[in-house]
């Protein structure tokens, strides 16, 4: 797992909450960008579950090299527009 910035109390109160997996994931990503550590932010963020709606927003702005290369799950992406999704327009 990538370094966690969430101080033990910021993290008891989420496993307390009972949060998802995957907003665990979110709130660790933005706790290392506000650490100023843009690899750890990306690689929480590369195990979370991110919206289609986001990844195809992503590849028109960055392109779909960058997803590739940052690692990120795009099953959400593939269910909504197709397995070729990054290769293609839409």
């Amino acid at each position: 797992m990538p370094k966690s910035y969430l101080c033990e109390k910021e993290r008891q109160e989420l496993l307390d909450a009972r949060v998802s997996e995957n907003l665990m994931y979110l709130v660790e990503s933005r706790a290392a960008d506000d650490a100023g550590d843009g690899e750890t932010s990306w690689a929480w963020l590369a195990l979370a579950e991110i919206p289609a709606s986001s990844l195809l927003m992503l590849k028109r702005v960055e392109g779909a090299d960058y997803i590739r290369a940052r690692g990120l799950r795009t099953e959400t992406a593939e269910a909504a527009y197709g397995k070729d999704w990054l290769d293609r327009e839409i």
